[in-house]
């Protein structure tokens, strides 16, 4: 087991890192646009934190609707800096997701799609592709029994599975994300053989939070001891070389900072992260389920609302409560992922709390 304590090292370094981030609080470049276009999905999964249904009462979201936020974008800023992550939902429930992609590309903006790959065709990502398709992640979450029970669906493994192959062949910038759970932990070693044979050279893992379909379910949670065992695993994975491994921008990790990702831990949500929900709410990371809204794409300009407002993700201050009030490592953390905040601002999930305190 590592070590709680930071290394000499490790500190300097997050002391520079820790400078980097409130300068982009601080001029709050946007880098990335979530479009939560659907609700819409056409698999039911244990973890869903959007409760989202094959037949939603809130419908999908207008083109026309999104690419006035868009074009408020490119009057002030590169659009070709500005990277439009298309999710859900499930993206590929719009017949129209091509058409979308298209008009965005043609606004100047790279675009990419997150999906759980189950309707993923060949012929239906060379579409995508066409229409100026630059990333895209599928969703993985075992390997066939495990995989399917958490998608609530048979053949999700197999048809996810087909799309990550058709994917990694393609050479378009790709990646898998896992939800590592009490289910599928031990078979972490067999999926990366499972990816690493489909071609796919990136993957990126992250624990489910007891919020939406999630909350309450013990088979989806997993412990402190267990939580380490994945850091660990990542470590390994990434000395190992042949697939690269990252643990999401979850929470601060202690000791394992500068180990499980290429940098170290940041919240962009609200920095240089924003999010246009599926009822044209304002908000930064697509992950966050309280209610951190800052306008409405229906009412307000998105321009002055980026720059003029989401002042609770730019000075976190107001985090420093509760077990964070006494944290040691606040300056580096501030607080954890805005995701891991309820709609009182209370703090649902501490990850390192959870490695080294329970």
């Amino acid at each position: 087991m590592m070590s709680s304590d930071l290394s000499i090292t490790q500190k300097l370094l997050l002391e520079m890192h820790r400078s980097i981030v409130r300068k982009a609080a601080g001029e709050h470049p946007l880098t990335q646009l979530f479009w939560e276009c659907t609700l819409r999905c056409n698999l039911r999964c244990q973890h869903c934190g959007s409760d989202c249904k094959v037949q939603e009462l809130t419908p999908d979201m207008p083109f026309e609707d999104f690419s006035k936020a868009l074009d408020s974008i490119a009057a002030h800023t590169d659009p070709h800096k500005v990277m439009v992550v298309i999710t859900g939902g499930e993206p590929l429930m719009r017949s129209d997701l091509e058409a979308c992609g298209r008009e965005i590309y043609l606004k100047g903006f790279p675009w990419g799609m997150v999906t759980n790959g189950y309707a993923l065709t060949e012929e239906r990502f060379q579409r995508l592709r066409h229409s100026g398709l630059h990333s895209i992640t599928v969703s993985l979450d075992g390997l066939e029994e495990d995989h399917d029970w958490m998608r609530g669906r048979p053949g999700s493994f197999g048809r996810a599975s087909e799309a990550i192959r058709i994917i990694a062949r393609s050479g378009i910038t790709a990646d898998v994300v896992t939800c590592v759970n009490a289910r599928n932990i031990d078979s972490l070693p067999a999926i990366r053989e499972h990816l690493i044979s489909l071609g796919m050279k990136a993957w990126r893992l992250f624990t489910v939070f007891p919020q939406g379909r999630a909350k309450g379910n013990r088979d989806m949670q997993i412990s402190g001891e267990q939580l380490r065992r994945v850091l660990d695993f990542i470590v390994e994975t990434r000395r190992e070389g042949r697939i690269r491994c990252d643990f999401m921008c979850e929470g601060f990790t202690g000791p394992y900072e500068g180990k499980v990702r290429d940098g170290f831990y940041t919240c962009s949500a609200g920095l240089t992260t924003a999010s246009v929900l599926s009822d044209g709410s304002i908000s930064a990371c697509a992950s966050i389920r309280a209610d951190y809204h800052q306008g409405n794409i229906y009412t307000d300009d998105f321009w002055t609302v980026w720059n003029e407002r989401f002042q609770p993700y730019r000075d976190r201050s107001w985090m420093k409560k509760g077990e964070c009030a006494q944290c040691r490592h606040f300056r580096y953390c501030m607080g954890n992922g805005m995701h891991l905040r309820d709609e009182n601002g209370e703090l649902i999930q501490c990850v390192y709390n959870k490695m080294y305190k329970n």
